[in-house]
């Protein structure tokens, strides 16, 4: 899943962020609240007033941030200090995998933020390569083991290849042991995802899957909803593909409210009920992404935004 270096140092290139008017500052002190739900106090350590994200409660009663931080590409140290960077900001959501190879990096960040570790809610994923009863119950150690703690709040099977059948028996058998709070799934199909429940004793609580404005995934949304299964956006901006932080489109309705293209991806991603965790190796990016509940996109500007899925993944190379 990791792409070459030449694709990295090009998108390391991409303008990142437009913001709408000339010398607009981010409000960076704003607090926010999550409409009507239960909601995760951050303590600061920045100059970020007191923030809260709001949760969803996934099919077995656990609670999860709508609102998260991703992790790929951060390693080493920029790793640490974007992990604890996050975390002071009032992110409570820390996702990593395996296959990313830093999970490390993001315990050594978890540790440094000083968050206590009940606040957080922590994912990981096992890897194709891991895939079966004994290598998935290895991996998830491992992992845990890397990461520095004593559970994981979300356990994923990161692809719906291998031996999917023995990892989630691995799985459940962490969860009724209380190892990991929930168990969910990755990058499944509709069918993919019946072959699981056609012998699971525990349903899965997630789908992290591709889902942004050019690759909306509303016939998997509805299904989803139907399972009773929480949906996630990996990669909510496409990683800038397809020119998503200039799209004009995005650029005229963020005018309205003084945001950026990617605030009113995030706000859309919201405002469907799919969490969403961008990734930044950017202070300010990270502090920008947090600013997205004091605005509400209206049904035309939502449907103005369904115009532009192009009903394809953009990223062939994932595939």
């Amino acid at each position: 899943m990791k792409e070459n270096s030449s694709r990295n140092d090009q998108r390391s290139k991409l303008k990142r962020r437009e913001f709408i008017k000339a010398g607009t500052a981010f409000a960076a002190g704003s607090a926010f609240m999550g409409l009507g739900t239960d909601s995760l106090f951050a303590s600061v350590k920045s100059s970020l007033a007191v923030t809260s994200i709001e949760t969803v409660t996934l099919n077995n009663g656990v609670k999860m941030p709508i609102l998260g931080f991703g992790t790929l590409y951060l390693n080493d140290e920029l790793g640490v200090q974007s992990v604890s960077d996050a975390i002071s900001l009032g992110y409570r959501l820390i996702d990593t995998a395996t296959i990313y190879g830093n999970e490390a990096a993001v315990g050594a960040g978890i540790k440094k933020s000083g968050i206590k570790r009940e606040e957080l809610f922590v994912t990981s994923k096992v890897w194709v390569d891991d895939s079966g009863y004994e290598k998935a119950k290895k991996a998830f150690q491992i992992s845990l083991d890397k990461l520095q703690l004593d559970y994981l709040d979300l356990y994923l099977i990161h692809r719906p290849r291998g031996d999917v059948k023995g990892s989630w028996k691995a799985m459940e058998e962490l969860y009724k042991e209380g190892r990991i709070k929930a168990i969910g799934i990755s990058n499944f199909e509709d069918h993919q995802i019946d072959e699981l429940l056609s012998y699971a004793t525990v349903k899965p609580t997630v789908n992290q899957i591709e889902t942004h404005a050019f690759f909306q995934q509303e016939k998997a949304r509805k299904s989803l909803s139907k399972y009773g299964i929480q949906m996630e956006a990996w990669s909510p901006f496409a990683q800038g593909r397809n020119g998503m932080f200039t799209n004009e489109v995005l650029a005229a309705i963020g005018i309205k409210y003084n945001k950026t293209n990617a605030q009113v991806c995030l706000r859309w991603h919201y405002q469907r009920g799919i969490v969403a965790i961008p990734r930044s190796s950017k202070h300010d990016h990270r502090m920008e992404n947090l600013n997205i509940f004091d605005f509400e996109l209206n049904e035309s500007e939502m449907q103005t935004i369904t115009e532009l899925d192009l009903n394809t993944t953009q990223f062939p190379e994932w595939e």
